[in-house]
């Protein structure tokens, strides 16, 4: 069998999978013929958006997200109010979230930076929201806990009003625009996601 390889750029109100019992937006609401057997790859809520990987390879988690070597991840997010630059160490240095079972983990980004001008990084940011006083915030982690990067500004008083994934290793949602799937030949997938190509 070869398996197939797509990136999708996830809208907003979408969940991330094909069959829900809740009255959802789904994966195959999409103008797009998926294969039988596809599924997504390191999940986004149903709030956020952006690079969402979708194939019918089960090795591709293991692969990327249960590697030893860890794969970087940048999100762009818009918060409430204006982030200070107290505020912005704070968060470079670390902040206790809340994980399964009611335990604590101290996430720590690779990077973060307010950002000036979000339409430099993703086309589709303009938001009517920016009305109000808020923060534009570039994060790079590479780790993923459950909603991580909200708990992450929550901790620091600061509300996520927009979350967007803009990438996992160098694959990019970069000029695929909001609802649009690209495939990828494999060899090209798995450069991008800087892991070797496994035997097919």
């Amino acid at each position: 069998m070869q398996h197939r390889y797509f990136l999708l750029n996830k809208p907003a109100n979408m969940v991330s999978q094909f069959v829900s019992t809740h009255n959802k937006r789904l994966l195959c609401d999409l103008d797009f013929n998926f294969p039988e057997g596809t599924h997504a790859i390191g999940r986004l809520d149903d709030a956020s958006e952006g690079l969402l990987i979708l194939t019918t390879d089960k090795r591709v988690t293991r692969l990327i997200f249960l590697a030893e070597k860890p794969h970087p991840r940048s999100y762009l997010m818009m918060v409430q109010n204006h982030v200070t630059d107290a505020t912005l160490l704070e968060l470079k240095t670390g902040v206790k979230i809340k994980v399964k079972q009611g335990a604590y983990y101290n996430a720590i980004p690779t990077d973060v930076q307010i950002i000036k001008s979000p339409l430099q990084h993703y086309q589709w940011a303009t938001d009517d929201r920016e009305k109000y006083p808020h923060t534009w915030l570039l994060i790079t982690l590479t780790e993923g806990k459950y909603r991580q990067v909200r708990k992450m500004v929550m901790a620091v008083r600061h509300r996520c009003m927009r979350l967007i994934r803009l990438n996992i290793a160098e694959l990019k949602v970069e000029g695929i625009a909001p609802g649009e799937v690209l495939e990828l030949p494999a060899h090209t997938f798995f450069t991008q996601a800087m892991v070797g190509l496994p035997n097919q």
